[in-house]
């Protein structure tokens, strides 16, 4: 799964721990979603998506071999 997150951060000038703080988990969990080694559930990529103020989608994407 890719996402977009990184992208996402740095349009809106969040670190990695301004956004673990805003949605409940630690800053390793974000860095691990996003370098892809861990997959977050749907609740929290709803949390992520609704923060940034974006649809899901436009955050995670399925890759071909998902």
């Amino acid at each position: 799964m890719k996402n977009r997150i990184r992208v996402q951060r740095a349009e809106t000038r969040m670190t990695q721990q301004q956004l673990a703080d805003a949605i409940g988990v630690s800053r390793q969990t974000i860095n691990a979603i996003e370098t892809g080694r861990f997959v977050p559930s749907t609740i929290l990529a709803l949390k992520i998506a609704r923060l940034f103020e974006t649809p899901v989608e436009e955050i995670f994407q399925l890759e071909e071999d998902d």
